[in-house]
């Protein structure tokens, strides 16, 4: 897995100005993210604290990898150490919802970034990747590649995560107009390398003919490639991907994965910041709309050279 520096990490993060006026603030911004084993979720969590630290704040980042028990004891620590504000990738579209007013009611502001939860009010803020936008664009250009035809299966993220079923329906409205594009098989593989390589090593077992993978994140679909490179079955086959990771990229570049759909996660993390701190100083919302929605951009072979840090592609 590619290894993302800091210095990466700081170049995207210079690229989105900063507030003016807020160099002087002080205080605690605790940062709660899934698993910074992946690469799109440690760039989350190092964005928000650099752009944190950067407005003068100091910044902490943990993981609760998942965990709901986990993600409230974090919560704890966080009103234990007098955080001003909490940045919050929540574990379980429902079973976060305990944790998130735990802290409102603690008097600790919450922004939660990359996934929602299933109630609206508590926090200050959900800034998403608009996933439905990202499934259709990453859908269109997937057929584009495929012709409109063949069997091809499908990598499910976590089931607790909306963007799962979000990305997942994104998909079926469009392939669905081509009744020549037969889906064999649609496999959990949470999110995970691992297990989407292992899923689709029983998936070649079981069907001759693969033509085209479509998966809910970057990190599923180099699993899928690596599994149908071991099978030699890698010819011909389209594998898309979602996320726009630095592995995916390379992927990208070195022709195994047709495109990525980039989640602007190096924007909303830093984001997210801006708008605690207007809060944090004002006790109103620098933007008016709990749920926010980001739009995706697409990655393929003509636009690979203009990603220029992690989830960052220039226009």
């Amino acid at each position: 897995m590619t290894k993302i520096t800091k210095r990466a990490l700081l170049a995207a993060v210079a690229t989105l100005p900063l507030m003016a006026g807020s160099a002087w603030a002080e205080g605690l911004i605790s940062i709660i993210v899934n698993d910074p084993a992946n690469p799109y979720w440690f760039t989350e969590g190092e964005v928000a604290k650099a752009t944190a630290e950067e407005m003068g704040y100091t910044a902490t980042v943990s993981a609760h990898k998942g965990d709901t028990n986990t993600e409230s004891t974090l919560v704890d620590t966080a009103i234990t150490n007098g955080a001003v504000a909490l940045i919050l990738d929540p574990a379980n579209a429902d079973g976060s919802i305990g944790a998130v007013r735990k802290a409102v009611d603690a008097g600790i502001p919450v922004f939660l970034v990359n996934a929602e939860i299933n109630e609206s009010g508590l926090a200050q803020a959900q800034l998403v990747s608009n996933n439905a936008q990202g499934a259709a664009l990453g859908a269109m250009q997937w057929l584009e590649l495929t012709g409109g035809a063949g069997n091809y299966v499908e990598f499910f993220g976590h089931p607790a995560d909306n963007n799962a079923a979000t990305r997942s329906n994104g998909y079926e409205t469009v392939i669905s107009q081509y009744p020549d594009m037969v889906k064999l098989a649609e496999e959990v593989a949470n999110w995970d390398r691992t297990m989407g390589y292992t899923k689709m090593q029983s998936l070649i077992q079981a069907n001759d003919e693969i033509n085209a993978v479509i998966a809910g994140n970057d990190e599923m679909a180099l699993g899928a490639i690596a599994a149908l490179k071991e099978a030699g079955r890698m010819d011909g086959v389209v594998v898309g991907g979602f996320d726009g990771s630095p592995d995916a990229v390379d992927a990208i570049r070195s022709g195994e994965l047709a495109y990525s759909v980039l989640q602007p996660v190096a924007v909303f993390s830093a984001e997210a910041i801006r708008q605690a701190d207007h809060f944090i100083k004002t006790g109103e919302r620098l933007v008016d709309e709990e749920k926010q929605l980001f739009d995706c951009l697409m990655i393929t072979p003509d636009n690979v050279d203009n990603y220029t840090a992690p989830f960052t592609l220039s226009q």
